[in-house]
């Protein structure tokens, strides 16, 4: 049973990490463009070892969308894995798509 009112949209939330050489190449603010233009809420940030961490949350299809950009990114980028992890859409967290550091 859903806990959402009944005429809301289903809701996907997604933890990516994005390997390879996706690091100095403004992936993340490619990324922070892409996600807007979908609606996503959610945030982007560089990882210590140089793979790069999304965690996005929206309708089903923007993020299955986001997700298959992310193999491609800007063009200087070498996605070498996007590893997907799903997790239990949030209510009430800051609307919008940021960019952490």
């Amino acid at each position: 049973m859903s806990n959402e009112p009944p005429d809301s949209p289903a809701l996907r939330r997604v933890r990516l990490r994005i390997s390879g050489r996706v690091q100095g190449v403004a992936y993340r603010w490619s990324a922070l463009d892409k996600a807007r233009d979908l609606h996503l809420d959610g945030w982007v940030r560089n990882l210590p070892g140089g793979d790069v961490e999304a965690l996005l949350q929206g309708e089903p299809g923007g993020v299955s969308e986001m997700i298959d950009w992310c193999w491609k990114g800007p063009s200087m980028a070498r996605v070498s894995s996007v590893d997907v992890e799903e997790e239990e859409p949030r209510a009430g967290e800051p609307s919008g798509f940021r960019i952490v550091h």
